[in-house]
């Protein structure tokens, strides 16, 4: 008995994370998706403790590995494509409103193309499951990263919507200014579009993204992770949600040593 609940405790973490995704994508319509960044945190914190956990206890499986795949395609994947096709389609009815753009048929396809998230999501999970390259590193910007990615988005989207679920910051200022830059490409339907195109994109590209995997806690065996820890916790406290994205480039700036050849070029 107490050996089968061991063999389980990280499949009950992963279904955590999926129910996690179940439950944005209600609050989403429900409650217009206030409740979202909290619950996409918590999907991030199972899914790095289901892994970890798996390792520490010693039952890694076949099954957790499909079950994880499975859990992330619905938060990582069909929510975040979910979370843009609401910003395209929201700016879209805005934009006629207001009299900005006429109503066309083709216009009004235009925020479907933000599921092209969830189906290279789903190819960078397939994918990742059956490339024995991807143990200890990634090779494509993770599906977690890039719905934290599209999460800050959204975050920035809602706080100039009156939805207000904001990080505090230090630089308030600083941070006010940044999320309104990014605010005016979001209120863009055409801009959603290229963002749903880049973020398919990095989810695939043949960059090798270094893993938060610890094996030990000495400094020497992990300075690219601690250096990472350290920028990001910075980021956060300084920045609040607009440096999420600046996260993400500070990830693949570390990730560079992983990318040189022997002739030191990329």
């Amino acid at each position: 008995m107490l050996n089968y609940l061991k063999r389980n405790i990280p499949n009950a973490l992963t279904c955590g994370n999926l129910l996690c995704g179940c439950l944005g994508i209600c609050d989403l319509f429900e409650n217009s998706g206030r409740h979202i960044p909290l619950l996409m945190g918590l999907a991030c914190i199972f899914d790095f403790l289901d892994g970890f956990l798996a390792r520490i206890l010693k039952v890694k499986s076949a099954i957790g590995k499909d079950l994880d795949s499975l859990a992330d395609m619905v938060t990582f994947g069909l929510l975040p494509g979910m979370l843009l096709f609401v910003m395209a389609k929201t700016n879209f009815l805005s934009h006629i409103e207001r009299g900005y753009i006429v109503y066309e048929p083709m216009l009004a396809a235009l925020p479907y193309f933000a599921f092209i998230v969830p189906l290279f999501s789903a190819i960078r999970l397939a994918k990742f499951n059956n490339d024995p390259r991807q143990t200890e590193s990634f090779i494509g910007l993770p599906t977690p990263a890039n719905a934290v990615l599209i999460t800050s988005f959204f975050i920035i989207f809602g706080e100039f919507n009156s939805m207000q679920f904001g990080l505090d910051c230090l630089a308030p200022n600083i941070s006010h200014s940044l999320s309104r830059m990014v605010y005016s490409r979001l209120s863009v339907p055409l801009w959603l579009i290229v963002i749903s195109l880049i973020s398919a994109i990095l989810l695939l590209i043949p960059y090798r993204l270094f893993s938060l995997k610890f094996h030990g806690f000495s400094l020497s065996q992990n300075k690219t992770k601690y250096a990472f820890l350290l920028g990001l916790t910075f980021l956060l406290i300084f920045l609040g949600n607009v440096g999420i994205p600046f996260i993400i480039l500070l990830y693949f700036l570390l990730s560079i040593p992983n990318n040189l050849g022997k002739s030191g070029k990329l």
